[in-house]
């Protein structure tokens, strides 16, 4: 990706500000739309956790797994295009913010362990 990609220039904004200002939420609302918009509130509900093997974001009927910027919603698997980076699921937008402004919710255990009481 080339430095005018417009992922790359809120992300590094981001992690340089460590924190959503206004125009950073403007450049993640502006370049992913509600997608964009439903990942800040979800880092501002502390819904991201990170455990010893997943990342989860609790979403509105279910967890999802995101790893390495891949999720297991049924968005990302029918709806998105993998080849463009403004195309991610809300999902794996929140882990990518709360990452990066230090609001992920950890948790020392194995989510499948988790998940076996859910």
């Amino acid at each position: 990706m080339s430095k005018a990609d417009p992922v790359e220039r809120w992300q590094a904004a981001l992690e340089e500000a460590g924190e959503l200002t206004p125009e950073i939420v403007g450049q993640i609302t502006r370049i992913h739309g509600d997608r964009g918009a439903r990942a800040i509130e979800a880092v501002g509900e502390n819904r991201v956790k990170a455990y010893r093997d997943f990342t989860i974001v609790v979403g509105y009927d279910d967890e999802y797994i995101v790893e390495d910027g891949n999720c297991t919603c049924k968005d990302s698997e029918y709806n998105l295009d993998d080849d463009d980076p403004t195309e991610r699921c809300w999902h794996s937008l929140a882990v990518a913010i709360a990452r990066r402004v230090g609001h992920v919710d950890y948790h020392d255990m194995w989510y499948s362990d988790v998940r076996e009481f859910l």
